[in-house]
């Protein structure tokens, strides 16, 4: 199996993407209790694939579910679950990402998962909760490679701390803006004056449009854009978006904040185009708002942030969705997959060349 070591990120080129302050990590797992977990699947000359886990947090999700919303930029896309979160506003499952064509697996697995913990030993109903992009440019998806124990073993694997980038999981065959896409993650913290609470984000990258960074036309000067290159870089593709946060939100206020990220998308020049399936998964894990399976009390005692207090939260999630699918780019290194397709990486020097021009790179 090839390894691909972990590249350099943005703010290592000295590019800094908004006003508010990182976490330490720069990642979604800045948010306390969060864990992810990637299964890379690298295979011969044509299997390039994989599944990463999000972990809310390290209790039984199914017995203490989190508030969640999901938001649809456009909805050219396979993502389950999507109806009982939407109805219910909260999620019991770990969140899976992999590729389209393995979406019934990732949902097994997660069956399985949570049928097997001795607390949910009477449970008969589970909602999974999968996303996905197609990565069948660079993958045999036609094969169906990933099985429940990929989905187990990313699960099992999910920790705190760093969190891998580029061509791994579910970002292992994902094309981006024409170039390598695939896994990236960012955060932001809200000043102690305006709450101090954690937004994190991890995206899955697999889509098009005209790729800008902090601003900067880098399509346009690299003279590549959709429609000079119909197979390499059409429009068209998915995105997958996980907004995990501490602050104690509701699923109204997650759909609020779930919207935001797509403009965080559009500020990278995504155009969430016809073909394209755009999701957005906004969880909230406060411990304060847990919606228990089972209580003696009719009623849920929960604390929700007032409507007036939101608005930096919602800057938050702007900006560190669009700094995590640069991070995904940045991080991500040339592939060759399937009938030998060969996707190039950013180029980073000539970027940082054009950031330069453009006096956008902190010395």
């Amino acid at each position: 199996m090839t390894v691909f070591s972990q590249q350099k990120r943005v703010r290592d080129y000295g590019i800094e993407i908004g006003v508010l302050k990182t976490g330490t990590l720069n990642a979604i797992t800045d948010v306390a209790g969060v864990k992810v977990g990637h299964q890379t699947i690298i295979e011969g000359d044509s299997i390039r694939t994989g599944v990463t886990a999000i972990i809310p947090h390290e209790g039984n999700i199914f017995q203490q579910k989190v508030p969640a919303a999901i938001y649809i930029g456009n909805g050219f896309g396979k993502l389950a679950g999507y109806s009982q979160v939407k109805e219910l506003g909260n999620i019991e499952t770990p969140i899976i990402l992999t590729n389209t064509l393995s979406v019934p697996t990732a949902s097994n697995a997660l069956i399985t998962y949570t049928l097997e913990q001795l607390e949910n030993k009477d449970v008969r109903s589970v909602n999974s909760v999968v996303g996905e992009t197609n990565d069948g440019w660079l993958n045999d998806i036609r094969g169906r490679h990933v099985t429940q124990k990929h989905i187990l073993n990313a699960i099992q694997n999910a920790k705190s701390g760093d969190v891998e980038e580029g061509n791994v999981g579910a970002g292992t065959g994902t094309i981006c803006f024409g170039y390598k896409g695939g896994i990236g993650t960012s955060s932001r913290v809200i000043p102690k004056s305006l709450g101090g609470f954690t937004v994190g984000v991890l995206v899955q990258t697999n889509f098009g449009g005209v790729l800008e960074i902090n601003g900067v036309p880098i399509a346009k000067e690299l003279n590549k854009y959709p429609y000079k290159d119909k197979i390499l870089n059409d429009a068209d593709g998915s995105c997958m978006i996980v907004v995990i946060t501490d602050a104690p939100l509701s699923s109204r206020n997650l759909e609020r904040l779930a919207k935001r990220a797509i403009m965080g998308l559009a500020k990278t020049g995504g155009i969430a185009s016809n073909g394209s399936g755009d999701y957005v998964i906004a969880i909230s894990t406060a411990k304060e708002n847990r919606i228990l399976n089972t209580s003696k009390s009719m009623f849920n005692e929960t604390k929700e942030l007032r409507n007036e207090e939101i608005s930096p939260l919602f800057l938050a999630t702007i900006e560190a969705t669009e700094e995590a699918i640069l991070n995904s780019l940045f991080a991500a290194q040339t592939m060759t997959g399937r009938d030998n397709h060969i996707i190039e990486s950013l180029p980073i020097d000539k970027v940082i060349a054009i950031m330069k021009k453009y006096n956008k790179i902190k010395e």
